[in-house]
């Protein structure tokens, strides 16, 4: 045999070996890959946000109908096909985000000065110190009214008592919803643009009530019947404790003390305060439990029906009452999407958790609410459930053999699943919480170890029990009760979050990164096979992605009272009067700094300052940044860079250098300053958002 036909032999035998694996491959991950559309569904969206320009109107419906041409065009074969459905499927990601922007209210025109706002109380929040309303269809100083919501805190001495449904009036100081804090950073007033929300402010006089009229609609009904609730509770328990029983009975969160909700952040036990999967679950578990024991008790109904089905359709009953009863946030909406699939598996007799389940839950939630793909809200919450799913099922056989008969083993099985499950949301949920809070907690484990029974066990069933009582005015024979478990809780997340290093601060990764950790996750969790394992490493490539990326040298605040110098691993700051401490904070997790510190008198190295300006090189043979603390002056002209909170008047001979002042940050927001050998490279807050729907335009 010659040597041509010796080599045409051996790629015949490859391409058939090749063949023969990828079938065995494609028969064993038989069904899986239904479960990856939600994800290109997600990549769409993702796509729509990612975009620098607005796409004309028609661009959605066009990739739409190109998405289904693939798919109908490759229906008859394996790989044409799932081609083909994948872009459709992003291709509907899109199309459904760009519809959601086309169809939100434009921006609200928000007047410079105090304005007379007028309009309809929507709902009524308790604070720590005062209260807040929001108000729909606004009119701003007698105009017609507005399309979006304004919510305005209330003047502390204020004693008027607003309810749903109220018409008043009032005059207040507006302003815009927050831009990001630096170029890149959480994006406010793009939440706030697809949820309705225009302006922000606090009241300059006392609120007076124009007409009483009862709340009208079904929203408006239940925000109603959430504020009585939250009334009475505060009335029982007028403390801490009654604001946390208020959240997990109405979802109100807004009277939390800043100093509990830190508690709980640190300590990993801050989904205990936002409303999801674990509430709802033990709701509807304590309701399906109870259902079941007095179908039993009922000789009829135990002999002639399906206890089980029509137990698990009450328990989903009242699964929904309590989504609605909590604001119908996205977790609990994610929850209770994956409620409604378990109830059909259990009335149709099929298993009821499963990945398909899942996937449908995140489909439905993206075509109902696609902006909220973005928020860390339903990253955190689809992330920990897929890693639940998949890592119980990788798990079970182990489970099954730590079960045992006596109270020493029932109890170890018990802890050691409170132990696995905390691990697994944690441990999955970790890099979303690491890009979005820069922050990670290191005895989430612990914490919700003690405090996880103690709200499935006492807390709740006595919530339950509260409002089971309210029309009858009894809520206090359980309310208190609650109010001592949440109290133990309480104590939990002060203790945990107070140990040594309790929480650190990670470096901050670029949006790629983030996008490969999550790919991921979805690799490692939705496949069957070994090939899973290839997540792995692209999990790690995404932890270790902020070693790639270089955190910025200097920041402007785009309000004009704050700048930032990195040096010598520690952020040092100019502060104006009225600087946002918000902002502040936010720079912190950025940079993954200590406690930020005042400008130094001496030399450090990279950073030297006097009374006039502190001169930034981080590089000796590379450009400098003068942050002028001053007026500017001739020898300003040598700088390479110069930063001003106020604004520069400069006569240079040449071009001068690049000048970032009060005007400039007045423009186009936040600035972020990098200063490499090779050159400099500016970014402002409209650089990196581009002009989009929810960016406001750049002022004359």
């Amino acid at each position: 045999m010659s040597q041509g036909a010796t080599l045409l032999t051996w790629q015949a035998h490859w391409r058939r070996a090749a063949e023969a694996a990828l079938f065995d491959w494609i028969e064993a991950e038989r069904g899986r890959f239904a479960l990856w559309l939600p994800v290109f569904m997600l990549a769409g969206d993702a796509l729509y946000f990612a975009l620098m320009d607005e796409p004309p109107v028609w661009a959605g419906p066009a990739a739409l109908a190109v998405g289904a041409a693939a798919a109908g065009l490759g229906w008859r074969m394996l790989l044409p096909r799932a081609a083909g459905l994948a872009a459709f499927a992003a291709a509907l990601g899109f199309a459904v985000t760009q519809f959601a922007a086309v169809t939100a209210p434009p921006l609200l025109a928000v007047p410079r000065h105090a304005a007379l706002v007028t309009g309809q109380v929507r709902a009524v929040e308790a604070l720590p110190t005062g209260s807040r309303i929001t108000l729909v269809a606004p009119s701003l100083n007698g105009g017609p009214p507005e399309g979006r919501r304004v919510r305005i805190r209330l003047r502390a001495e204020d004693d008027a008592a607003p309810v749903p449904g109220d018409r008043v009036r009032l005059r207040a100081i507006l302003d815009q919803p927050s831009p990001p804090a630096y170029p890149g950073g959480w994006d406010l007033q793009r939440d706030d643009f697809f949820s309705g929300l225009g302006a922000y402010g606090f009241a300059v006089t006392r609120l007076a009530i124009v007409a009483h009229a009862p709340p009208t609609g079904l929203s408006g009904r239940i925000e109603a019947l959430r504020e009585a609730i939250a009334a009475r509770i505060a009335s029982v328990v007028p403390d801490d404790r009654g604001a946390i029983c208020t959240v997990l009975l109405t979802g109100l969160t807004a009277g939390i003390p800043e100093a509990d909700r830190a508690a709980f952040r640190d300590s990993g036990l801050a989904h205990l305060l936002a409303i999801a999967g674990l509430h709802i679950g033990i709701v509807m578990g304590l309701i399906f439990g109870l259902t079941r024991l007095l179908l039993a008790a009922w000789e009829r109904a135990a002999l002639h029906w399906p206890t089980k089905p029509v137990a698990a359709v009450v328990a989903l009953a009242a699964g929904g009452v309590y989504m609605l009863l909590t604001g119908a946030h996205v977790p609990i909406m994610r929850s209770f999407a994956m409620a409604c699939v378990v109830t059909l598996g259990v009335v149709a007799g099929r298993r009821a958790l499963s990945l398909r389940g899942l996937a449908l839950a995140m489909a439905a939630l993206l075509l109902i609410a696609p902006a909220q793909a973005m928020g860390v809200s339903f990253q955190m919450s689809f992330s920990a459930v897929l890693a639940l799913i998949a890592g119980y099922y990788a798990l079970l056989p182990a489970l099954l053999r730590l079960r045992g008969e006596g109270i020493g083993r029932r109890l170890l099985h018990h802890v050691a699943m409170l132990a696995i499950t905390s691990a697994l949301a944690g441990t999955a949920s970790a890099p979303f919480a690491a890009y979005h809070f820069g922050v990670v907690q290191i005895y989430n484990v612990l914490a919700n170890v003690l405090a996880v029974p103690i709200t499935a066990v006492w807390i709740m069933p006595a919530g339950l029990v509260t409002l089971a009582l309210m029309p009858l005015h009894a809520e206090a024979l359980a309310l208190w009760p609650m109010a001592w478990g949440v109290g133990a809780v309480l104590w939990i997340g002060r203790t945990v979050s107070a140990l040594p290093a309790a929480t650190f601060f990670v470096p901050h990764a670029p949006a790629w990164g983030l996008a490969v950790a999550a790919l991921g996750i979805a690799w490692l969790g939705l496949w069957r096979t070994r090939i899973r394992l290839a997540g792995v490493p692209a999990i790690l490539f995404g932890l270790a992605s902020p070693a790639f990326v270089r955190p910025p040298d200097a920041l402007l605040a785009g309000d004009g009272r704050l700048a930032a110098l990195h040096a010598d691993g520690a952020m040092f700051v100019q502060e104006r009067a009225g600087s946002s401490a918000y902002t502040l904070d936010a720079w912190r997790r950025y940079f993954a700094a200590g406690a930020p510190r005042a400008l130094p008198d001496a030399p450090l190295p990279g950073l030297a300052c006097d009374a006039r300006a502190c001169v930034l090189r981080p590089d000796p043979h590379g450009p400098a940044a003068t942050l002028l603390l001053g007026p500017a002056g001739t020898a300003d002209c040598a700088a390479d860079v110069l930063l001003s909170l106020r604004p520069v008047r400069l006569d240079c001979p040449g071009d001068g250098p690049i000048v970032v002042d009060r005007f400039d940050l007045w423009r186009d927001g936040a600035y972020a300053v990098w200063l490499a050998p090779r050159g400099v490279r500016i970014s402002s807050d409209r650089d990196a958002r581009g002009a989009r729907p929810w960016v406001p335009r750049a002022p004359e």
